[in-house]
């Protein structure tokens, strides 16, 4: 059995913990460690925290963790460990005393454990798991080049209460952080996301705008449908009419942009409108609507929407109407001015 190592990162030292350190080390645990550890104490018993150097050892003789004291400028100031989960997976948790965080220890020793777990410990792919609620270690994860991955709900329980997880994981095959790709696939996965609708204003040769009945709710709407990953909203739009209505259609001009807030359920989302054109009024006639989604479809005029349409989208409808040339840009159906 080889003798657990020492890592190095100039002034940053990761090493085996030593029973001497527990006089140092322990009066720093801090109600901030309590809470995300869900320790029953502030400040761990004398005897309870050498046990647990002790035990740290014999997990590096069965190899299921390695655990390191973080050393700054020859201070203890932390502890970092990685626990093999299953062959070839590696589970990550760290914690920096008070006096220590805001330097960027924490991000840091993360890292060069990581690098150390890929090459002595063979791991194909490290995690963690944190809570959303404390954002600096989610921050740490990721400038320690992990990725965000997952939002497990209610699956970990804290100070007795029912907790979510984000899962944040880096695989060895993954570009290094410190390059621009590994950099651009942390960020990408850790930018917030929101939902992109697109659709589109039809109107017939008499100046009629055509709206769907749908199935799956009670309001009629103007046809289209959420944009996919990597799929730009007017394409959107000309799939959504040709799935739901087996129509052929082209996005004209941009109408309108609209942000719609959180509504029954559903989180924000930003609306786009385009033109479709004029045709014919008997174009509908031979339309086949895609059954589990559209019911029928109308032609109407501003006077049919009160009570069809959701408010939102009869102040959307109206505000069309009334504009004349350009975008509108709208909040919730209602132009900003």
């Amino acid at each position: 059995m080889t003798d657990q190592p020492t890592l190095r990162a100039g002034e940053l030292v990761l090493r085996p913990w030593t029973l001497e350190d527990s006089d140092v080390t322990r009066p720093l645990h801090d109600r901030e460690m309590a809470r995300w550890f869900d320790f029953p104490e502030t400040l761990p018993p004398t005897d309870e925290h050498r046990a647990w150097i002790e035990r740290t050892h014999d997990e590096w003789s069965d190899r299921s963790r390695a655990t390191f004291l973080v050393e700054w400028r020859g201070r203890g100031a932390g502890t970092v460990d990685v626990r093999v989960q299953d062959p070839g997976i590696g589970v990550l948790s760290w914690a920096v005393f008070a006096p220590f965080r805001g330097q960027g220890l924490a991000w840091r020793a993360v890292r060069l454990l990581v690098e150390w777990a890929f090459d002595a410990l063979d791991l194909e792919r490290v995690e963690a798991h944190v809570n959303p609620d404390n954002r600096a270690s989610v921050r740490t994860a990721l400038r320690a080049g992990l990725r965000r991955e997952g939002h497990l709900r209610g699956n970990a329980t804290l100070a007795g209460v029912r907790q979510d997880t984000v899962v944040l994981g880096r695989r060895r095959e993954d570009a290094h952080p410190d390059t621009r790709e590994g950099f651009t696939a942390m960020l990408d996965s850790s930018l917030p996301t929101k939902r992109a609708i697109a659709q589109g204003v039809l109107r017939s040769d008499s100046g009629q705008l055509l709206l769907c009945e749908l199935v799956y709710k009670r309001e009629w709407d103007l046809p289209g449908g959420v944009v996919d990953r990597f799929e730009s909203p007017a394409a959107c739009v000309v799939r959504e009419v040709r799935e739901e209505l087996d129509l052929v259609v082209t996005a004209g001009p941009l109408l309108a942009v609209n942000w719609l807030p959180a509504l029954h359920g559903w989180g924000d989302a930003t609306v786009f409108v385009f033109d479709l054109g004029t045709v014919q009024a008997d174009v509908i006639g031979r339309a086949h609507l895609q059954q589990r989604e559209i019911r029928d479809v109308h032609w109407t005029a501003p006077d049919d929407w009160a009570g069809r349409v959701a408010p939102y989208n009869e102040r959307l409808l109206m505000a069309l109407h009334a504009h004349d040339g350009g975008t509108l840009y709208l909040e919730d159906g209602t132009p900003t001015r």
